[in-house]
């Protein structure tokens, strides 16, 4: 079976109507605490031109890397 990761999918804009999906992992996952560490697992390449855009695209990238199910990977 395997181990659950702890993903995040963020959305930036980084140049006024470009936005830019990024997945990121924790890095650090210490029982008992509220705040992880993140760092980049994958991110657009090239811009999307609404933030929703960007969200679905970063959420089917999730699909692709760890299944539906989030059991992929």
């Amino acid at each position: 079976m395997p181990t659950a990761r702890n993903i995040a999918l963020t959305v930036h804009e980084l140049e006024a109507g470009e936005f830019y999906w990024v997945l990121m992992e924790a890095v650090e996952d210490t029982p008992g605490e509220t705040s992880h560490v993140y760092m980049p697992l994958e991110a657009a390449h090239e811009p999307y031109a609404t933030y929703s855009n960007a969200l679905v695209a970063g959420v089917a990238v999730m699909r692709r890397l760890f299944g539906a199910d989030g059991k992929g990977g």
